[in-house]
């Protein structure tokens, strides 16, 4: 048998809302496919036009105006290969598809609208789209090519239909965000619509971050039998070719490269380093400035920071206060070292007895608390953004997701900064990619990872006094947050009923800071934000359960 096909796998990382600039990397990918591989297609992934997710923007008539604008340049530039693009259709706020066309040489061969316009999680397609209910199978060079989008694979109707309609291959078009364990579920219901058909499968996913969102990649292709025969590398623009040709008895052949594995570990630290560094680089950040107090947060946030931008664009302040250790002193300054990073130091212990001093009258007869221990952390707040402001450097916080659960965490203060890497990330977790990152290269001090957590923000403090010990408070949380479990099931599982009780109290009086926090990059099935809408004003509460 002799190739007959080669399709690419075209897995880029557009800009939402740069229309222009992402037509002109569909021609330029479209340039190197047919230069480098001799394709006949190349398949982007959905809405390639806008980029995904463009939310409101949608509502705007002037982006319907580009796309199409667009769709008329890809005519007449491409020439002697076809794309597959996605893109809107229609008119805004009326009846707007989210669409996909295949172009050649100057003509459109056909149009698919998404029928299944997913509603739930960080995905509100149901506000801006209509649905389609057409299937869509263009004979191109011999092979019967269906059209399908994104969360029409998880159902059997398109692919149907697409069968129906005398399709003999299914082509799906993608933005499938990342979270953990996602990537392996695609291609398990994928395989069911192959099943179900006998049709063999190309999903073709986009990459980077967006946002709170962050794409993966790992598209990939199956068999009329359902075997992973190609898939993409994670976490890596490019084109990739799958040989498609008929065997004797008129069934299709596919052939191509299968990337490795990434573990589980590994896709979630390079989603953080990929969301990072997409939003420093989207936004045109010059680089990052850091907190860096000797934690393992800040830690953690450095390396994704370094790893995600290199060293010359990101910076570290120490803010000592009476309440520091040396030992955190010694850690942040031969963490920075050990990655290459600016390093200053500066003491707040001044600037905090001119707080004390100023507002003496105010706390005349008081009991020093969390307020002084806040003024500390404003105060350094004001020192990172100052720096900000005057270099244009982007302040990034650091606090995790079982902080910013319970409200361990200070308004205008550690919360203050443009972008939370770690904010849907469980402080059990902080620890495991500490450790992941270090099996890499050592860059995390040892000493970090192993000392007790601490705020370091009045004497002998450490978290554990406040808080359960972080493997049962993150179980609790994932709980209480992911799962929607109430009090009565959490506590019926075998965890103390006070515990439970006082630890949902301040995720729920917690929820007006969470409103004004920096975005972060999501990684799991519910995280603050796009997730999980709450009300800040609420009686739902643990006061409130009816005996």
């Amino acid at each position: 048998m002799s190739t007959e096909f080669c399709l690419i796998m075209g897995q880029i990382n557009p800009v939402v809302g740069d229309v222009a600039g992402n037509v002109n990397k569909i021609i330029a990918a479209a340039e190197q496919a047919k230069d480098e591989f001799k394709a006949d297609l190349i398949v982007f992934p959905e809405l390639t036009l806008t980029g995904y997710p463009p939310e409101d923007l949608l509502l705007r008539p002037g982006l319907n105006k580009r796309v199409e604008k667009g769709l008329e340049k890809l005519k007449l530039t491409i020439k002697d290969i076809a794309v597959l693009v996605g893109h809107t259709a229609g008119v805004a706020g009326e009846e707007l598809y989210n669409a996909a066309s295949m172009i050649a040489d100057g003509e459109c061969l056909g149009t698919y609208y998404k029928h299944h316009l997913p509603n739930y999680g960080v995905f509100d397609e149901q506000r801006y789209f209509v649905e389609g209910k057409e299937a869509c199978v263009i004979d191109y060079k011999g092979l019967k090519l269906a059209i399908t989008i994104c969360e029409d694979i998880w159902f059997s109707e398109p692919a149907a239909q697409a069968l129906d309609a005398g399709a003999e291959i299914i082509l799906n078009l993608n933005a499938s965000p990342f979270r953990q364990g996602k990537w392996q579920l695609r291609e398990v219901e994928v395989k069911q619509r192959v099943i179900e058909t006998g049709l063999p499968v190309v999903y073709v996913n986009q990459i980077g971050g967006q946002d709170e969102l962050v794409f993966d990649g790992c598209s990939f292709a199956l068999s009329n039998t359902g075997e992973k025969i190609v898939r993409a590398p994670s976490w890596q623009q490019g084109l990739f070719p799958i040989d498609i040709e008929h065997d004797s008895n008129g069934q299709l052949i596919l052939s191509g490269e299968l990337a490795s594995k990434d573990t589980e570990l590994a896709m979630v630290y390079q989603a953080l380093v990929t969301g990072l560094r997409d939003y420093v680089e989207k936004n045109r950040f010059p680089g990052v400035v850091i907190g860096l107090s000797g934690g393992i947060d800040s830690a953690l946030t450095l390396a994704l920071a370094v790893d995600a931008l290199g060293s010359e664009r990101v910076s570290t302040v120490m803010m000592p206060s009476r309440y520091t250790a040396q030992m955190s002193l010694d850690d942040a300054k031969e963490m920075a070292d050990i990655l290459g990073v600016k390093h200053e130091v500066i003491a707040i212990d001044d600037l905090f007895e001119q707080f004390l001093a100023t507002l003496s009258e105010q706390f005349s007869g008081t009991e020093v608390g969390t307020t002084e221990e806040n003024i500390q952390a404003r105060i350094r707040g004001v020192i990172l953004m100052a720096i900000s402001n005057k270099t244009g450097t982007m302040v990034l916080s650091t606090g995790n997701k079982s902080e910013m659960a319970v409200g361990y965490s200070t308004l205008y203060g550690d919360m203050a900064g443009g972008f939370s890497p770690l904010k849907d990330v469980y402080k059990t977790l902080v620890y495991q990619l500490s450790n992941y990152r270090n099996t890499i290269s050592n860059t995390i001090p040892e000493r970090i990872i192993t000392r007790p957590p601490s705020a370091e923000l009045a004497d002998d403090q450490l978290d554990q006094d406040s808080l359960p010990p972080y493997d049962i408070l993150d179980s609790l949380l994932e709980s209480y947050i992911s799962e929607d479990e109430c009090f009565e099931d959490i506590v019926a599982s075998g965890i103390d009923a006070e515990m439970v009780s006082r630890v949902i109290k301040m995720v729920d009086r917690n929820e007006y800071k969470r409103r004004q926090a920096p975005p972060g990059i999501r990684i799991t099935s519910r995280a603050f934000g796009r997730d999980r809408r709450y009300p800040i004003t609420s009686g739902y509460s643990v006061n409130s359960i009816i005996e």
